[in-house]
């Protein structure tokens, strides 16, 4: 493998979750200092939606767009819970009531 990223790693899941994870993460201590943590899921989407849409969109129409977007919300859901199994696996959560 003599290349880190292609737009054919890019058009594959696994490639479109990794890109999604290191983007988010190198850019996230912005989004939550002038936003808060309950935007970065929003951004993770939102930078999930534009790989996608650039890299693997799926058809043609209007379903397309709807695959995409469907596929777009799979891979944002998989890079946030990639970070969490990576970064911290024994984390629990805190219910607040």
């Amino acid at each position: 493998m003599n290349e880190f990223m292609t737009a054919e790693t890019l058009a594959t899941f696994a490639g479109l979750v990794a890109a999604v994870s290191i983007v988010v993460q190198f850019t996230k201590s912005i989004i939550k200092k002038n936003f808060g943590d309950q935007v970065v899921r929003i951004y993770a989407f939102i930078i999930a939606l534009i790989l996608t849409f650039i890299f693997a969109k799926s058809g043609q129409g209007i379903e397309g767009i709807v695959l995409t977007v469907i596929n777009a919300i799979l891979i944002s859901l998989t890079s946030m819970g990639t970070y969490e199994v990576i970064a911290d696996p024994r984390a629990e959560k805190e219910k607040l009531n």
